[in-house]
Formats: C-alpha cells, structure tokens, sequence
C-alpha cells in the first residue's frame, strides 16, 4: 500500500486529525474568550466525528431483524452504539457551548472585554480596590 493509497483510505481520520488540531489550537493560543469556546466546539465536533467514523463497516446492514431484509452474520450489522453515543455528546456538547456563551455576555457586560490579558487584569484591579475599600472600614 502506497503512501497515497494510506491516506485516501484514511481521509476521514486526517480531518478529524486536522479538526482536532485546529480546535486545541483555538483554546490555547487565541486570547479571546468567543475564539477559545469556538475552538473548544471545534474540538468537540472533532471527536465526534472520529466516533462515528469508528463505526463504518464495508458492506454492513442496519441492525434490524427483518424477515424482509434477511439474517447476516452478526459481524455484518452496524454497531450503533456509536451512533447513540454522539447524539447524547451533540446534546452535551450544545449544551456546553450556550452556556459558555451565556458566561461571556455575563463577563463582557461586567468587565466590558473578552481579551483574556485584559480581563485578569481588570479583574485584579477589581478585587484589590475590594479589598482596599475592606480594610478602610
């Protein structure tokens, strides 16, 4: 098997690797906190993909017994768990990914930035004049 041959016959392992790597590369590089959750969703989308991708068999049936269809071997069917996995992580993963974004309005609206330097260094600013108007009392 050449090296071309390798890759065609593993296309969807390579963008999920390049997915993969994109996303890691959005949570810890960027300094905005809107492109780190969109990496993080990158991510997530990434490993689901490669999940369902595990599950594809060359000529496997739907496993379903139906006189119609006929019995095959049990090596033949298609596991779905797999499948019924992802869609519980989709769920999760949206999930994850509105609430995040319902902290980032709550984190702009109160610190009026998304910059990640900025916004610890406001925050510090913050709780030492807490802390100031603390020990004033």
């Amino acid at each position: 098997m050449s090296g071309l041959e390798f890759f065609v016959g593993h296309y969807a392992y390579w963008f999920v690797v390049a997915l993969l790597v994109l996303g890691l590369y959005g949570m810890i590089v960027k300094r905005n906190f809107v492109k780190k959750l969109i990496g993080m969703t990158i991510f997530q989308v990434a490993v689901i993909i490669f999940f369902i991708s595990s599950a594809v068999k060359k000529g496997a049936t739907i496993p379903i017994a139906d006189k119609a269809v006929g019995t095959a071997e049990s090596g033949l069917y298609v596991n779905p768990l797999q499948h019924t996995l992802m869609l519980t992580a989709i769920v999760v993963g949206v999930a994850t990914a509105g609430v995040g974004y319902a902290l980032l309005v709550t984190i702009f609206r109160r610190f009026r930035t998304l910059n990640e330097p900025e916004l610890m260094e406001r925050m510090r600013r913050e709780r030492e004049a807490a802390e100031k108007q603390g020990n004033d009392a």
